[in-house]
């Protein structure tokens, strides 16, 4: 009897000490409280999208009497999608590409420097040249290729295609199918390439809601969104790479196990 308990503590013990105690959180936003309501902090748009070269803009020009800005739109077409030769079945309206300069062309007013400015910007600019020879025009601006990465612990990892002005990494994350139960919810980071080409990135801590005023927490064009692992993925990960070493270790252990309980069967029995 004393040899049985002895062997479960044995191999009871053998066994603890190979398995994972590591916490799993899954929550967002742990500091909202016990209460059913309240105020999170403020999210200022003062980091608005701006222009920049490489971007695909549609920029339509109306007003009350349509054939006074048909002069001021770009033609309905078939054009072929950008990295493809193939044409679009369905004409739509073609865009203009913002060249190296921050330069595009438009029909009657010729070249405007548009880089730098934000979508809203480049409307009331375009309004005001058109007011001299059209009453109460209206002038809509938007990034067709608004683009973002979104990389790591998520379900769908994929290229996006941000469906408004204001895109923000929950937005991003809820396309993506949210986080798997190994992304690290407080340590998303953001990718942004500047202007000038610099690269920059800041971490995100989607635990605490003061991520909602950080200046990464709404995106911009060709930003990557990428959440790290936890823990537990990296041991998966491990454990799928040295499996065969696990697995030999297991079996020098149950070996050892056997041994040390054949002594002390042997020694409890005389």
């Amino acid at each position: 009897m004393k040899a049985r308990i002895l062997i479960t503590l044995v191999i009871s013990c053998l066994l603890m000490s190979c398995s994972s105690t590591k916490e799993n959180n899954l929550a967002y936003f742990k500091n909202l409280g016990m209460t059913d309501s309240g105020t999170l902090p403020k999210s200022t748009n003062a980091y608005p999208i701006r222009i920049q070269p490489d971007d695909e803009l549609v920029i339509s020009v109306n007003s009350a009497v349509p054939q006074a800005t048909a002069a001021y739109n770009l033609p309905m077409d078939n054009p072929a999608t950008r990295g493809s030769y193939a044409l679009s079945t369905q004409p739509r309206v073609q865009t203009y590409v913002v060249n190296q300069e921050g330069d595009i062309m438009m029909p009657q007013l010729g070249k405007l420097h548009v880089a730098g400015m934000t979508t809203g910007e480049l409307a009331a600019h375009v309004t005001k040249l058109v007011e001299a020879n059209v009453k109460d025009p209206y002038v809509r601006v938007e990034i067709s290729n608004f683009q973002v990465d979104v990389m790591g612990e998520v379900r769908s990892p994929m290229r996006l295609v941000a469906n408004k002005q204001y895109y923000t990494v929950l937005d991003a994350l809820a396309q993506c199918g949210d986080l798997t139960e190994y992304g690290k919810r407080d340590r998303v980071f953001v990718i942004r390439t500047g202007d000038n080409g610099e690269r920059t990135y800041q971490r995100l801590d989607l635990t605490d809601t003061s991520v909602f005023s950080s200046p990464y927490f709404y995106l911009r064009q060709n930003d990557v969104v990428y959440v790290e692992p936890n823990e537990i993925r990296i041991d998966n990960s491990k454990y799928n790479t040295y499996n065969a070493f696990k697995l030999s270790m297991t079996s020098t252990i149950v070996s050892a196990v056997s041994v040390i309980a054949s002594l002390i069967i042997a020694l409890t029995s005389r």
